[in-house]
């Protein structure tokens, strides 16, 4: 089995911040409402007085005047599959888990087009709420084990140090940069 981080990794940019510009390009109105809340949360977030997935609850306050339906998602991968790296379309596997600390929202409709599985954050798409922890660093090796308790990563791949935890436990690890991928050292 192989495993890939999204953002930057098999996905050129970051799939939230996309698909935020994309809400605001769609509803302008929305940006006014939402920038206080963002601000807010952007300076109680530098002065580290709130964990990142508070943080991102302020980003996805969003969500709460322009929610992630279905039909806007969809439109949305219309629009950005095209993101979606050719090195990574030509090894795809019916295998491949994908884990993410994007929303499940958003990654969901991508993974089941391309007939792989996510592993992502719970994000409410109606209100940018946090269901869990951010899929990220730790958690997603604890979120990994919890869906296959036994199985191996033949190969990971990632953009981010943050992800030397999932790195470690497998078999091989890259770092992608762009087109460019290397192996890691993960000791």
């Amino acid at each position: 089995m192989n495993v890939y981080d999204f953002d930057g990794t098999i996905y050129d940019g970051d799939s939230s911040v996309d698909f935020w510009l994309y809400s605001i390009r769609e509803k302008p109105s929305v940006f006014l409402k939402c920038l206080p809340e963002l601000f807010y949360g952007t300076l109680l977030y530098g002065l580290k007085r709130i964990p990142k997935e508070k943080w991102k609850e302020h980003f996805f306050s969003f969500l709460r005047y322009l929610p992630a339906d279905e039909v806007r998602v969809t439109r949305f991968w219309e629009q950005h599959t095209g993101k979606i790296k050719k090195w990574y379309l030509e090894r795809k596997r019916e295998s491949d888990v994908i884990i993410s600390a994007s929303p499940v929202f958003l990654l969901g409709p991508v993974s089941r087009e391309f007939g792989v599985t996510l592993i992502a954050t719970d994000v409410d798409p109606a209100s940018g709420r946090f269901g869990g922890p951010n899929c990220s660093g730790t958690e997603k090796v604890r979120r990994f084990r919890r869906e296959y308790p036994d199985a191996f990563i033949d190969e990971f791949y990632t953009d981010s140090k943050k992800d030397l935890p999932l790195a470690s436990i497998a078999g091989k690890a890259y770092f992608v940069r762009k087109n460019s991928i290397r192996e890691m050292k993960t000791e």
